[in-house]
């Protein structure tokens, strides 16, 4: 199975190196110096991982082939692809590879399906499952401690407690100073 491990992003000095934006809990076992990977676009690849060191909290690789600055800036945007077995579990019990999470059930704490997960989405501040609803609809769930409660692999679902309005509109809250401020200048102006 392959996973993405990281994505290439500038080039960063003159001799072939280039920042990563990395996509794995574990980069030392993924991104280490040897590492061959498979790449999209599949014609940049496969790539061996020459060295690799951590510079203003940046990761930067450096590849086997890859000496200048004009050939680490034509890997921009390339994504680094890892051979993983399927059987493969994180170091982590608390984290998990996206294809384990694919196709899980998705469920209320009191049992009420919201649908399964499609996709998984991966943003900087947080990850996001989509989940397709039963009627056909998606609806984004961020995947955050206080909204994922429960995940259990052998049962094949994902229990959650989402906060009012994430999962039915009609449920949800508008809590901000300036709808207060403009309810009470309208009725302020009623009265006069």
């Amino acid at each position: 199975m392959q996973l993405v491990v990281a994505r290439i992003g500038r080039a960063h000095g003159i001799k072939g190196e280039v920042t990563v934006e990395v996509r794995t809990d574990e980069p030392e076992l993924r991104l280490g110096p040897g590492a061959v990977l498979a790449t999209e676009p599949a014609s940049t690849g496969p790539l061996t991982i020459e060295t690799g060191r951590v510079h203003s909290g940046r990761l930067l690789l450096r590849f086997e082939g890859v000496r200048d600055r004009t050939a680490a800036e034509a890997l921009r945007n390339t994504l680094l692809i890892s051979e993983v077995d399927p059987d493969e579990l994180p170091e982590d019990p608390e984290e998990f590879y996206d294809h384990q999470l694919m196709d899980l059930d998705v469920v209320l704490a009191d049992g009420t399906e919201i649908g399964r997960i499609t996709e998984i989405t991966h943003l900087p501040s947080q990850d996001l499952f989509i989940v397709e609803r039963p009627d056909g609809t998606e609806v984004m769930i961020p995947f955050v401690e206080e909204i994922v409660s429960e995940i259990d692999l052998e049962e094949q679902r994902v229990v959650i407690t989402p906060p009012p309005g994430l999962i039915d509109e009609s449920e949800a809250v508008v809590a901000s100073s300036r709808d207060e401020e403009a309810a009470g200048a309208a009725e302020g102006g009623k009265d006069a």
